[in-house]
């Protein structure tokens, strides 16, 4: 993998978790606008996951049956704590990804969000050398791991699997010295063994795309002419040992943007630094719930909760102290998609034991229902 170190000028990642939709169905003809561009641009990397609903299929519409295979790169993801009883069942999310990509197979194969109890199931059902059959097939090309824990616990994995060729990390900004997250600690902790690193959340899902005002207003002072979400993409972009960074774009917009500044990449100066390191702090400061939308709570809450939806409401909230706007996006996000309010949470906490942020999210959804007057 030594290839993908070093001065590499071609680090932006599509990220296909986000991608649009209308009417809930994902746009496959704008998505296929937007992988042009990201082709043309010299970038290759995509990134899907079994995970992702109708991700797999939409790539195979807009970049796999249009381009020939060696001219990019597809990464997916086997999550074995996601409704499997048996080995068998987690090693069958493999050959569904395989056929709904149409792929023929994968340059990166991740063991989808390792950490707290979501690691047991990975061993319990020997996926590790799956992986490394797998590989040996010619069937994957490289094996890694995508993880959502502490530092700890990450040495631990790399020290009884060596064979994990990367790691994948949230990083950002924000995360950076955040004690839940750790993105620090976890980033430096893979350096410490050597493994390359694909970032993950370098906009925190899209909360730092559109930060807080208090923070845009520290970038825009800084330089007028940057684009807010660039700061986050390049200082995830800026670190050493970085295979790449993935953006979740969900607009032909958006993947503008992001060509704009990484096609021609600059790391960030030490005066760049220090800006971030202000905003880093003033974020910090601020009373938001740090969820990214990944929605691993939803497919665990069996009261169908928009929880994701809340919570994006009460950030706006928080924020902007608007209960106007606050209660319409609350509308959109949860009443208008059919999702249970949230006071219909029965406290279970098995959405707490799969949310990567480490959210306390039937206390969270208390506060909610306070303050947004549910």
């Amino acid at each position: 993998m030594e290839k993908y170190l070093g001065e590499n000028t071609r680090k932006l990642g599509f990220g296909l978790m986000r991608l649009p939709k209308e009417n809930d169905v994902i746009d496959v003809e704008q998505v296929k606008v937007m992988v042009d561009r990201f082709l043309e641009a010299g970038f290759t990397y995509f990134d899907t996951a079994w995970a992702y609903g109708g991700s797999e299929e939409a790539m195979k519409e807009a970049l796999i049956k249009r381009y020939p295979r060696d001219q990019y790169t597809v990464a997916t993801k086997l999550a074995a704590w996601i409704g499997c009883k048996t080995k068998e069942d987690a090693m069958a999310q493999f050959d569904t990804s395989l056929e709904r990509s149409g792929a023929g197979y994968f340059d990166y194969y991740l063991l989808h969000n390792l950490g707290e109890h979501r690691t047991k199931f990975f061993d319990d059902f020997d996926m590790w050398n799956f992986a490394k059959e797998l590989k040996a097939s010619g069937k994957v090309r490289h094996i890694g791991f995508s993880f959502h824990s502490t530092p700890e616990e990450l040495e631990e994995i790399l020290i009884a699997h060596p064979e994990a060729e990367f790691v994948q990390l949230q990083i950002n900004y924000a995360d950076w010295e955040d004690p839940g997250i750790q993105s620090r600690a976890c980033y430096e902790m893979a350096r410490k063994y050597d493994k390359p690193v694909v970032i993950m959340e370098p906009l925190k899902g899209g909360l730092l795309a559109t930060p807080p005002e208090a923070v845009a207003k520290i970038f825009k002072e800084a330089n007028p002419d940057a684009l807010l979400p660039s700061w986050g993409i390049r200082f995830a972009a800026s670190l050493p040992g970085v295979i790449t960074v993935l953006s979740g774009m969900s607009s032909v917009q958006q993947m503008e943007q992001n060509l704009s500044y990484m096609k021609d990449f600059k790391p960030l100066s030490e005066e760049e630094q220090a800006t971030v390191a202000e905003a880093r702090r003033v974020m910090a400061s601020l009373p938001i719930i740090p969820c990214t939308s990944c929605n691993y709570c939803a497919k665990v809450c069996p009261m169908n909760i928009g929880i994701s939806g809340t919570f994006t409401a009460r950030n706006v909230l928080a924020i902007y102290n608007n209960a106007y706007v606050a209660g319409r996006r609350h509308s959109w996000l949860v009443d208008q998609h059919n999702k249970a309010r949230a006071t219909e949470c029965i406290h279970c906490y098995a959405c707490v034991e799969v949310c990567p942020q480490h959210i306390q999210i039937p206390e969270r959804l208390e506060e909610c229902v306070e303050a947004l007057k549910l």
